[in-house]
């Protein structure tokens, strides 16, 4: 399929051409992600820690069973078959998730002990 666009020059300047389709890819995922799907689990996380959850709440925290099967259903397509590339992005996400999920955690945790 071909596809004419414009675009504004400061993007256009920006463009790695043979970034495009995974470009497109990523943003059709981003502008298409639901929350109640749990698409990244960021948006997930963010809302968790947005209603200030108390360090026994956030030591309890978990991904939800939708992330947890895409992430599951990602490690068994690396498994038998490999990433392509966006794939590749997609799990540098979810480590970035899992990465922000520690540091809450593990904060939570400084809490816990400064308050006894």
């Amino acid at each position: 399929m071909q596809i004419t666009l414009e675009l504004p020059d400061d993007i256009a300047a920006k463009l790695n051409k043979d970034n495009l389709p995974q470009i497109l890819t990523l943003g059709l995922r981003e502008i298409n992600a639901n929350p109640s799907t749990g698409f990244s689990g960021l948006t997930e996380i963010l809302e968790f820690l947005a209603k200030l959850p108390s360090p026994q709440e956030i030591l309890t925290l978990h991904l939800s069973t939708d992330v947890q099967e895409e992430i599951n259903s990602l490690l068994e397509k690396n498994r038998t078959e490999g990433f392509n590339e966006s794939d590749r992005l997609l799990w540098q996400h979810y480590e970035f998730v899992e990465h922000l999920v520690r540091l809450a955690k593990a904060q939570a945790i400084v809490k816990l002990q400064q308050s006894k």
